[in-house]
């Protein structure tokens, strides 16, 4: 239960990257909240301005100091005001990042801690270092939510860190290894949620096939799948960031038969190109990332990939490239999202030789992007004419289009719309849709 009869000011929160931080910020509003404090919108109201960043790689940083910039900007127009920063970067840089942007009043790594409110909200301790409390303890637990998704849909971290060795990340660096998060602790705070009017939960971790393995007694995510789909009002169950030798079979039988686990796979795949793959020291190689999608593929016929590629890894050759690029042309994923490779300090691959030209690497991924429009013009274009189940997202103003929603084969932010034309329908509410047309990303359809 939140206590908001406490005394408190104003607190303005900006969250960077990922939806795993997403849920570190709804958490971090919760504790707020606890303390007394009100959310505002506009950061020039704030008595305390929190920027949760994002460090994984260079443009996220990039967008994570710029944003600490601008904050800082606000605070030396507005004496009192207090600056924290939180997450990744915090994590990262420690002290390094408060000489960098002195503005800085606070900075907490990735962890939580029963004083965060009181650490965030004390006086200025003038003369004396910044706080930094220790790294990777407790994750935001217990903590309550404030939901700053749209109230029927919301993600539901199931565990925190990573084991994964990639050379290209840095993640269990900053997050520590993989720790699940007890079932009944899950089903209790999805049953909160749900309890709230969500009926779309997006499961996330770093690798949320791993999910159970490390608790005692052993777990796995299909006993969590099994627990969470008993609760009645849930609709939707979306599983993100699957790690691939983890994708078995037992797994997608269960996706295909069950009524509530959404038939949509988002895997990280990386390259399909095996040398590329051990460079980048996972786990799988080319033959076992073909036959991975040949398996969704025959054991989940009307599934949906989601993946994420690198191009530019150091040493990937013209060959190497062209591997991925028919890989793609011949699998025809659902949804493909491709990032340019970049040094991350502390990586395993910052090490490596024959690094690619940023241009280089800037032109391989525009080919991609090219090749996957096409795909997925092709892929919506074959739904023209069926009827699909289309959760109604919001209304929209002025368009001919009345709604923008979502299919089940389509997840929130980093996946296309259907722009839905229908009158009176509820926001957060399930509909019947009839196809009418399709364009690279999104659908067209009617009620």
């Amino acid at each position: 239960m939140i206590n908001r009869n406490r005394q408190g000011g104003k607190i303005g929160v900006i969250s960077l990257g990922c939806p795993k931080n997403l849920v570190d910020t709804e958490k971090m509003l919760g504790r707020f909240f606890e303390a007394g404090y009100t959310l505002t919108p506009d950061p020039e109201e704030a008595d305390l301005l929190v920027v949760n960043t994002c460090g994984f790689i260079a443009d996220a940083e990039a967008e994570s100091r710029q944003t600490i910039l601008e904050m800082a900007a606000i605070k030396s127009r507005r004496p009192g005001v207090r600056l924290a920063v939180t997450g990744c970067l915090a994590q990262r840089y420690g002290r390094l990042l408060k000489e960098q942007i002195p503005a800085i009043d606070l900075l907490l790594g990735t962890h939580d801690t029963a004083a965060q409110p009181r650490q965030l909200v004390a006086p200025p301790a003038h003369g004396r270092p910044v706080p930094i409390l220790n790294p990777l303890n407790k994750p935001l637990e217990d903590a309550p939510r404030v939901l700053t998704t749209p109230s029927h849909t919301a993600y539901l971290k199931v565990a925190e860190g990573c084991n994964n060795p990639c050379s290209f990340c840095i993640i269990p660096q900053l997050r520590g290894p993989f720790r699940s998060r007890p079932v009944d602790e899950l089903v209790a705070e999805a049953g909160a949620l749900v309890k709230g009017g969500v009926l779309e939960l997006n499961l996330v971790s770093q690798d949320t096939s791993l999910y159970g393995r490390d608790l005692t007694p052993r777990s796995s995510l299909l006993s969590l799948l099994a627990a969470l789909e008993n609760i009645e009002s849930l609709q939707w169950i979306r599983l993100l960031y699957l790690y691939p030798t983890l994708v078995n079979d037992a797994l997608l039988d269960h996706i295909n038969q069950s009524q509530k686990v959404l038939p949509y796979l988002d895997i990280p795949l990386q390259h399909s190109h095996s040398a590329v793959l051990a460079r980048m020291k996972r786990a799988e190689r080319g033959t076992d990332i073909r036959q991975l999608v040949q398996r969704i593929r025959s054991r989940v016929p009307k599934g949906a990939i989601r993946s994420t590629f690198i191009v530019g890894f150091p040493g990937e050759t013209e060959k190497e490239f062209n591997d991925l690029y028919d890989f793609i042309n011949e699998f025809r994923l659902d949804h493909v999202g491709v990032f340019t490779y970049s040094d991350e300090v502390g990586s395993g691959a910052q090490q490596l030789p024959d690094k690619i030209a940023p241009e280089i690497a800037a032109e391989r991924r525009g080919r991609i992007y090219e090749l996957q429009q096409g795909i997925s013009q092709e892929n919506l274009e074959a739904q023209v004419g069926s009827t699909l189940p289309v959760l109604v997202e919001h209304s929209v103003k002025g368009e001919p289009w009345d709604y923008l929603g979502r299919t089940p084969w389509q997840a929130p932010d980093v996946d296309g719309h259907v722009r839905l034309q229908g009158k009176n329908l509820a926001i957060g509410t399930i509909v019947t849709a009839r196809v009418l047309q399709a364009t690279p990303y999104d659908l067209l359809a009617t009620t």
